[in-house]
């Protein structure tokens, strides 16, 4: 794992939230609303991580155009980090 991986991954573990929201993510592109009912997080922390990760470049927002029906996904960087996880786990 590189250092940035590292510090990232160490990002998204300090917030609880944030691990919740990206460990959901893992199966593919979401909306933040099924998010939401995924993790029972309120929408606000929801949407709140999700800014945070797309910030640091480990989620995007696919259709960016659209007010409704946003849809998030991993980055390459964020697939990576989500297999550290995974490896962890097992």
């Amino acid at each position: 794992m590189s250092d940035f991986e590292e510090v990232m991954t160490e990002y998204i573990k300090i917030s609880k939230h944030r691990e919740k929201v990206f460990k959901t993510l893992k199966d593919g592109s979401k909306k933040p609303s099924d998010i939401a009912r995924e993790t029972n997080l309120n929408i606000n922390s929801v949407s709140l991580s999700l800014k945070q990760l797309t910030e640091k470049e480990l989620v995007y927002l696919l259709n960016p155009d659209d007010k409704k029906g946003r849809l998030y996904k991993l980055t390459e960087i964020g697939e990576t980090i989500i297999k550290e996880f995974d490896e962890k786990t097992e």
